[in-house]
Protein backbone atom coordinates (compact mmCIF):
# COMPACT_ATOMS: atom_id res chain seq x y z
CA UNK A 1 0.00 0.00 0.00
CA UNK A 2 1.79 3.19 -1.15
CA UNK A 3 1.43 6.43 0.39
CA UNK A 4 -1.03 9.13 -1.17
CA UNK A 5 -0.16 12.59 -1.15
CA UNK A 6 -3.25 14.08 1.45
CA UNK A 7 -1.49 11.76 3.96
CA UNK A 8 1.67 12.40 3.17
CA UNK A 9 1.16 16.20 3.60
CA UNK A 10 -0.32 15.77 6.75
CA UNK A 11 1.88 13.44 8.37
CA UNK A 12 3.33 14.86 11.81
CA UNK A 13 7.32 13.37 10.55
CA UNK A 14 6.25 15.35 7.12
CA UNK A 15 8.55 18.65 8.15
CA UNK A 16 11.58 16.71 9.65
CA UNK A 17 10.93 13.96 5.94
CA UNK A 18 11.70 17.41 3.91
CA UNK A 19 14.21 18.39 6.30
CA UNK A 20 16.06 15.82 6.24
CA UNK A 21 15.79 15.44 2.48
CA UNK A 22 16.81 19.01 1.54
CA UNK A 23 19.78 18.76 3.84
CA UNK A 24 21.22 15.56 1.88
CA UNK A 25 20.41 17.65 -1.34
CA UNK A 26 22.24 20.37 -0.05
CA UNK A 27 24.99 18.08 0.87
CA UNK A 28 25.12 16.44 -2.48
CA UNK A 29 25.40 20.37 -3.90
CA UNK A 30 28.60 20.81 -1.49
CA UNK A 31 30.10 17.74 -3.48
CA UNK A 32 28.90 18.92 -7.41
CA UNK A 33 27.69 22.21 -7.59
CA UNK A 34 27.11 22.83 -11.22
CA UNK A 35 25.79 19.00 -11.87
CA UNK A 36 23.21 20.15 -8.47
CA UNK A 37 22.07 23.09 -10.66
CA UNK A 38 20.10 21.20 -12.82
CA UNK A 39 17.79 20.23 -10.43
CA UNK A 40 17.31 23.89 -9.09
CA UNK A 41 14.54 25.26 -10.93
CA UNK A 42 11.77 23.14 -11.77
CA UNK A 43 11.87 23.80 -15.48
CA UNK A 44 15.63 21.97 -15.11
CA UNK A 45 14.40 19.41 -12.84
CA UNK A 46 11.78 18.70 -15.47
CA UNK A 47 14.65 18.63 -18.19
CA UNK A 48 16.75 16.52 -16.69
CA UNK A 49 14.16 13.90 -15.31
CA UNK A 50 12.38 13.47 -18.32
CA UNK A 51 15.91 13.31 -20.71
CA UNK A 52 17.43 10.64 -17.97
CA UNK A 53 13.69 8.79 -18.74
CA UNK A 54 14.30 9.01 -22.34
CA UNK A 55 17.82 7.35 -21.86
CA UNK A 56 16.27 4.27 -19.64
CA UNK A 57 13.33 3.92 -22.10
CA UNK A 58 16.08 3.18 -25.54
CA UNK A 59 14.73 0.41 -27.06
CA UNK A 60 17.96 -1.11 -29.30
CA UNK A 61 14.95 -2.81 -31.88
CA UNK A 62 13.83 1.10 -31.66
CA UNK A 63 16.52 3.21 -33.73
CA UNK A 64 15.17 6.29 -32.37
CA UNK A 65 14.86 5.67 -28.69
CA UNK A 66 16.45 6.61 -26.43
CA UNK A 67 18.05 10.42 -25.55
CA UNK A 68 18.08 12.58 -27.99
CA UNK A 69 17.39 15.97 -28.52
CA UNK A 70 14.48 15.91 -30.87
CA UNK A 71 12.80 13.50 -28.03
CA UNK A 72 13.09 15.59 -25.52
CA UNK A 73 12.07 18.10 -27.05
CA UNK A 74 8.68 16.37 -28.19
CA UNK A 75 8.51 14.97 -24.65
CA UNK A 76 8.74 18.26 -23.02
CA UNK A 77 6.99 21.16 -25.38
CA UNK A 78 4.27 19.30 -24.98
CA UNK A 79 3.65 20.07 -21.57
CA UNK A 80 4.58 23.86 -22.58
CA UNK A 81 7.50 23.27 -19.81
CA UNK A 82 10.30 24.62 -22.07
CA UNK A 83 10.29 26.14 -25.40
CA UNK A 84 12.54 24.73 -28.39
CA UNK A 85 15.60 26.71 -27.62
CA UNK A 86 15.75 26.43 -23.89
CA UNK A 87 15.70 22.19 -24.79
CA UNK A 88 18.71 22.63 -27.68
CA UNK A 89 20.55 25.31 -24.66
CA UNK A 90 19.63 22.59 -21.89
CA UNK A 91 21.53 19.76 -24.32
CA UNK A 92 24.42 21.58 -25.04
CA UNK A 93 24.79 22.98 -21.59
CA UNK A 94 24.58 18.75 -20.80
CA UNK A 95 27.46 17.96 -23.06
CA UNK A 96 29.62 20.97 -22.37
CA UNK A 97 29.89 19.85 -18.89
CA UNK A 98 30.63 16.40 -20.07
CA UNK A 99 27.28 15.20 -18.26
CA UNK A 100 26.28 12.97 -21.42
CA UNK A 101 28.02 12.29 -24.09
CA UNK A 102 27.58 10.35 -27.97
CA UNK A 103 28.61 6.61 -27.45
CA UNK A 104 31.55 6.28 -29.97
CA UNK A 105 30.30 3.61 -31.64
CA UNK A 106 27.54 5.60 -33.22
CA UNK A 107 29.58 8.45 -34.32
CA UNK A 108 27.40 9.68 -37.36
CA UNK A 109 24.14 8.31 -36.43
CA UNK A 110 21.28 10.76 -36.93
CA UNK A 111 19.13 11.52 -34.78
CA UNK A 112 22.48 11.87 -32.04
CA UNK A 113 21.77 9.67 -29.06
CA UNK A 114 23.26 10.82 -25.53
CA UNK A 115 24.05 8.32 -22.88
CA UNK A 116 24.64 10.14 -19.33
CA UNK A 117 28.15 9.65 -17.62
CA UNK A 118 29.17 8.15 -14.73
CA UNK A 119 29.08 11.12 -12.58
CA UNK A 120 25.37 11.96 -13.86
CA UNK A 121 24.27 8.70 -13.04
CA UNK A 122 25.26 8.44 -9.82
CA UNK A 123 23.97 11.70 -9.39
CA UNK A 124 20.50 10.63 -10.33
CA UNK A 125 21.27 7.55 -7.89
CA UNK A 126 21.41 9.81 -4.89
CA UNK A 127 18.50 11.65 -5.89
CA UNK A 128 16.28 8.62 -5.86
CA UNK A 129 18.00 7.00 -3.39
CA UNK A 130 17.41 10.41 -1.16
CA UNK A 131 13.51 10.63 -1.94
CA UNK A 132 13.05 6.63 -0.58
CA UNK A 133 14.90 7.40 2.40
CA UNK A 134 12.60 10.95 3.22
CA UNK A 135 9.73 8.22 2.54
CA UNK A 136 11.48 5.96 5.53
CA UNK A 137 11.08 8.45 7.60
CA UNK A 138 7.57 8.49 7.31
CA UNK A 139 6.82 4.86 7.88
CA UNK A 140 10.08 2.99 9.55
CA UNK A 141 9.92 2.09 5.49
CA UNK A 142 12.86 -0.06 3.99
CA UNK A 143 12.86 1.40 0.52
CA UNK A 144 16.27 2.91 0.30
CA UNK A 145 17.73 -0.48 1.82
CA UNK A 146 15.91 -2.27 -0.98
CA UNK A 147 17.54 0.43 -3.86
CA UNK A 148 20.69 0.32 -2.33
CA UNK A 149 21.19 -3.53 -2.79
CA UNK A 150 19.06 -3.35 -6.21
CA UNK A 151 20.14 -0.66 -8.03
CA UNK A 152 19.23 -2.39 -11.02
CA UNK A 153 15.61 -1.04 -10.32
CA UNK A 154 16.69 2.35 -11.13
CA UNK A 155 15.74 1.03 -14.98
CA UNK A 156 12.28 1.07 -13.88
CA UNK A 157 11.90 3.03 -11.08
CA UNK A 158 13.27 7.03 -12.44
CA UNK A 159 11.56 6.53 -15.72
CA UNK A 160 8.07 6.00 -13.94
CA UNK A 161 8.93 8.65 -11.71
CA UNK A 162 9.97 11.41 -14.30
CA UNK A 163 6.49 10.28 -16.35
CA UNK A 164 4.41 10.72 -13.66
CA UNK A 165 5.74 13.96 -12.08
CA UNK A 166 5.50 15.58 -15.70
CA UNK A 167 1.77 14.61 -16.10
CA UNK A 168 0.40 15.30 -12.49
CA UNK A 169 -0.46 18.89 -12.56
CA UNK A 170 -0.15 19.11 -9.09
CA UNK A 171 3.53 18.35 -9.68
CA UNK A 172 4.17 20.02 -13.04
CA UNK A 173 2.49 23.49 -11.82
CA UNK A 174 3.66 24.19 -8.55
CA UNK A 175 1.12 26.43 -6.66
CA UNK A 176 2.08 30.37 -7.13
CA UNK A 177 4.44 30.93 -3.97
CA UNK A 178 6.40 27.79 -3.85
CA UNK A 179 6.54 28.61 -8.03
CA UNK A 180 8.21 32.15 -6.62
CA UNK A 181 11.15 30.23 -5.42
CA UNK A 182 11.10 27.37 -8.41
CA UNK A 183 10.74 28.79 -11.58
CA UNK A 184 13.59 30.90 -10.38
CA UNK A 185 16.99 30.25 -11.42
CA UNK A 186 18.39 28.30 -8.56
CA UNK A 187 15.34 28.89 -6.73
CA UNK A 188 15.04 24.99 -5.76
CA UNK A 189 18.54 25.50 -3.81
CA UNK A 190 17.61 28.85 -1.73
CA UNK A 191 14.08 27.18 -0.71
CA UNK A 192 16.21 23.71 0.30
CA UNK A 193 18.35 25.79 2.64
CA UNK A 194 15.69 27.41 3.87
CA UNK A 195 13.94 24.39 4.51
CA UNK A 196 17.33 22.69 6.11
CA UNK A 197 17.58 25.20 8.25
CA UNK A 198 14.11 25.08 9.91
CA UNK A 199 13.20 25.02 13.83
CA UNK A 200 10.98 21.73 13.42
CA UNK A 201 10.20 22.35 17.18
CA UNK A 202 8.37 24.97 16.79
CA UNK A 203 5.74 24.15 13.82
CA UNK A 204 3.12 25.02 15.47
CA UNK A 205 4.09 28.72 15.77
CA UNK A 206 2.96 30.98 12.91
CA UNK A 207 6.53 32.10 12.11
CA UNK A 208 8.86 29.27 12.01
CA UNK A 209 12.62 30.17 12.98
CA UNK A 210 15.07 29.56 9.85
CA UNK A 211 18.01 31.47 11.41
CA UNK A 212 20.78 33.97 10.22
CA UNK A 213 20.75 34.47 6.61
CA UNK A 214 24.00 36.06 4.93
CA UNK A 215 23.08 36.88 1.32
CA UNK A 216 26.40 37.35 0.50
CA UNK A 217 27.65 34.19 1.45
CA UNK A 218 24.83 32.14 0.70
CA UNK A 219 24.78 33.97 -3.35
CA UNK A 220 28.33 32.71 -3.62
CA UNK A 221 27.63 29.46 -2.45
CA UNK A 222 24.58 28.85 -5.05
CA UNK A 223 26.49 30.62 -8.22
CA UNK A 224 23.87 33.49 -8.06
CA UNK A 225 24.51 37.20 -8.15
CA UNK A 226 22.92 38.54 -4.61
CA UNK A 227 20.77 41.17 -6.00
CA UNK A 228 19.09 38.38 -7.51
CA UNK A 229 18.68 36.36 -4.05
CA UNK A 230 17.28 39.25 -2.32
CA UNK A 231 15.05 40.36 -4.60
CA UNK A 232 13.98 36.84 -4.40
CA UNK A 233 13.43 37.12 -0.40
CA UNK A 234 11.97 40.18 -1.05
CA UNK A 235 8.85 39.17 -3.01
CA UNK A 236 8.52 36.24 -0.60
CA UNK A 237 8.45 38.20 1.93
CA UNK A 238 5.75 40.91 -0.04
CA UNK A 239 3.78 37.13 -0.01
CA UNK A 240 4.01 36.52 3.14
CA UNK A 241 6.22 33.37 2.87
CA UNK A 242 8.85 34.41 4.95
CA UNK A 243 9.99 37.58 6.54
CA UNK A 244 12.72 39.24 8.95
CA UNK A 245 12.63 39.34 12.78
CA UNK A 246 15.22 42.07 12.26
CA UNK A 247 13.55 44.11 9.26
CA UNK A 248 16.52 46.81 9.11
CA UNK A 249 19.48 44.33 9.20
CA UNK A 250 17.01 41.84 7.48
CA UNK A 251 19.79 39.00 8.59
CA UNK A 252 17.41 36.95 11.06
CA UNK A 253 14.86 34.86 8.51
CA UNK A 254 11.65 33.20 9.77
CA UNK A 255 8.96 31.50 7.33
CA UNK A 256 4.74 31.44 7.83
CA UNK A 257 3.19 27.93 8.68
CA UNK A 258 1.03 28.73 5.83
CA UNK A 259 3.66 28.71 3.32
CA UNK A 260 5.27 25.85 5.13
CA UNK A 261 1.85 23.86 4.88
CA UNK A 262 1.64 24.99 1.01
CA UNK A 263 5.17 23.94 0.28
CA UNK A 264 4.50 20.38 2.46
CA UNK A 265 1.70 19.46 0.35
CA UNK A 266 3.70 20.28 -2.89
CA UNK A 267 5.93 17.91 -2.33
CA UNK A 268 4.05 15.71 -0.86
CA UNK A 269 2.91 15.07 -4.22
CA UNK A 270 6.00 14.07 -6.03
CA UNK A 271 6.80 11.47 -2.85
CA UNK A 272 3.67 9.72 -3.35
CA UNK A 273 4.66 9.53 -7.10
CA UNK A 274 8.30 8.30 -6.03
CA UNK A 275 6.81 6.00 -3.86
CA UNK A 276 3.91 4.21 -6.08
CA UNK A 277 7.21 4.04 -8.43
CA UNK A 278 9.42 2.11 -6.22
CA UNK A 279 6.29 -0.22 -4.99
CA UNK A 280 5.53 -0.81 -8.86
CA UNK A 281 9.06 -1.11 -10.00
CA UNK A 282 9.86 -3.85 -7.09
CA UNK A 283 6.66 -5.75 -8.24
CA UNK A 284 7.98 -5.26 -11.39
CA UNK A 285 11.47 -6.10 -11.72
CA UNK A 286 11.58 -10.06 -12.16
CA UNK A 287 9.34 -9.57 -15.21
CA UNK A 288 11.54 -7.23 -17.07
CA UNK A 289 14.61 -9.01 -16.83
CA UNK A 290 16.49 -6.65 -14.60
Amino acid sequence: MTLPAEQIARHPNIVPSLRFLAKTLRERFDNGPRLARLLASHQRWLLTQVAYALHHERDPAQPFSGLTTVGLRDAITEYRVASRNTVLSFIEELKTYRFILSPPEEEGRRPRRYVPTDVSQKAMFGWCLANLAALDLLDNGNRADVLSANPHLMHLLQPRVARNCLNDLRWREPPERVGLFLWTEAGGLVVDHLIANLDCQVRNNEQIDIGRIDTRVLAGQFMMSRTHLQRLLRKAAGRGCVGWYDPPKKTQLWMSRDFLDEYCGWQAVKLSIVDEAFAWATQNMGASGT
